[in-house]
């Protein structure tokens, strides 16, 4: 049983020299709001080919979050859906099987309703990735997305039996329960891609930081273990986020977490 462990960079030449010297096997591609998706497709695409030939490094997934997928009515934005569904073309073109989103949750409509307008868009970026051996997920965090804690799961991927899960823990600890490892243990086994990333609270502070995973208030190795019980063997991303951590210190917090995980990680039999 064996996870791959990759991280969240620049897709330039330095990005993946950097995955490369860190003996990461992937690179984790976020195009979010604003991004043009067609000039990703005609000219970021080509050279991330040739990157991933190059040095080795594989695409782990490919994400879009904060952008609006359904407007004020309730209805598709097909413009969103369109964009969507090219980064899943070059997800397919990369050897990537997993396409991260959000859905957004529209005023002054019921949860119901909302659930509806979200499997409505869900079920399209389903079909269109199974015509690509695309998986779907749908990433935990609060931006611009409403599909992030059970209560939504049960009602949406309840319903959508091949929607996955992006699931972070910090995500869970700063804008949901706190319980990850219970999410863990229940949903596990719908997690489709997993990100690394610390964070640091306190009862008195609340949120103070989003130092290094391994130097931050997650327990990881508990994490790893519900992982392992669950039989997950997909990827994990670090994710550098804290404004803290930059330049020197924040390359040797890379570092320090390539090296934390690696100890958590089963290589296989010798």
């Amino acid at each position: 049983m064996t996870m791959k462990l990759g991280i969240i960079c620049d897709y330039d030449e330095n990005g993946f020299k950097q995955a490369k010297d860190l003996g990461l096997e992937f690179i984790e591609i976020c195009y979010n709001i604003g991004n043009d998706c067609e000039e990703f497709k005609k000219e970021i695409l080509p050279a991330l080919i040739e990157r991933t030939k190059k040095y080795g490094v594989a695409i782990g997934s490919i994400g879009r979050w904060g952008s609006s997928k359904i407007d004020d009515n309730g209805n598709i934005i097909e413009d969103e859906l369109h964009n969507s569904q090219l980064l899943i073309d070059a997800c397919c073109e990369l050897g990537c099987n997993v396409f991260v989103t959000g859905v957004n949750y529209v005023d002054g409509f019921s949860l119901y309703e909302n659930c509806t307008f979200a499997i409505a868009f869900l079920e399209k970026l389903i079909a269109y990735g199974k015509e690509k051996n695309v998986n779907i997920a749908i990433y935990n965090c609060d931006w611009n997305n409403f599909i992030r804690e059970p209560q939504s799961w049960e009602l949406i991927l309840g319903y959508l039996k091949e929607l996955g899960i992006k699931y972070d823990p910090s995500h869970c600890i700063n804008s949901g329960s706190g319980k990850y490892i219970d999410e863990t243990a229940k949903w596990g086994k719908r997690f489709y891609h997993v990100h690394i990333k610390g964070t640091l609270n306190t009862a008195e502070s609340g949120h103070i930081d989003d130092p290094p995973a391994g130097l931050d208030d997650i327990n990881w190795g508990a994490f790893m273990s519900v992982l392992y019980k669950v039989g997950y063997e997909r990827t994990l991303s670090i994710e550098p986020h804290s404004g803290t951590w930059k330049g020197a210190l924040g390359d040797w917090g890379v570092r320090f977490t390539v090296d934390y995980m690696n100890k958590l990680l089963y290589k296989g039999a010798k």
